[in-house]
């Protein structure tokens, strides 16, 4: 009787089809990131618009660069989703990029000579960080190519369940 009600809690419904609806929200998941994608591609020939306009006289050498590096962390993030879409995974050194190409177009955008030395140093050791975390990436195992922890885990104690059952001495049923 307690297997029956075991079988009934680890078993889901067979009108649940969890993989129609997990195909399902990757699938609207997939539309959401290709909307993205065409926002952000409109959002850069808009920028990038403006940017040829920045370059008329009177010209602004501060705005035109800023403008450059604003186009650049566009790029970046652009390329951020479409890996996405290929792949289905965030690209770590991607997104590192990001931030660097995004921190230093802020410091160069204020300029250093008006920025407090505090946030220069603070800057500085988050740019150190980022680097360290570009570089460690490399030896970093990639995780989505056929590692599967929870199996992993389940085979373990799998094994040590059949190693403690072994080692217990076994009942006989004398009648």
């Amino acid at each position: 009787m307690q297997n029956s009600s075991n079988d009934q809690i680890n078993h889901t419904p067979h009108w649940l089809n969890l993989k129609l609806i997990v195909s399902a929200l990757e699938t609207v998941q997939d539309l959401i990131v290709i909307s993205l994608c065409i926002g952000l591609f409109c959002f850069m020939v808009i920028e990038l618009r403006e940017m040829f306009f920045s370059l008329l006289p009177p010209l602004d050498f501060q705005q035109v660069t800023a403008d450059i590096l604003f186009l650049l962390v566009l790029v970046e993030l652009f390329r951020l989703l479409i890996i996405y879409l290929q792949e289905q995974r965030v690209s770590i050194g991607v997104a590192v990029e990001v931030c660097i190409v995004s921190v230093l177009r802020e410091v160069i955008v204020r300029g250093v000579l008006e920025t407090p030395w505090v946030q220069i140093l603070s800057t500085g050791a988050f740019l150190l960080v980022l680097g360290v975390l570009l570089v460690v990436r490399v030896w970093l195992p990639p995780t989505f190519e056929g590692i599967d922890p929870e199996r992993r885990m389940a085979s373990r104690k799998r094994k040590f369940s059949d190693n403690q059952s072994a080692s217990e001495p076994l009942e006989v049923n004398r009648f």
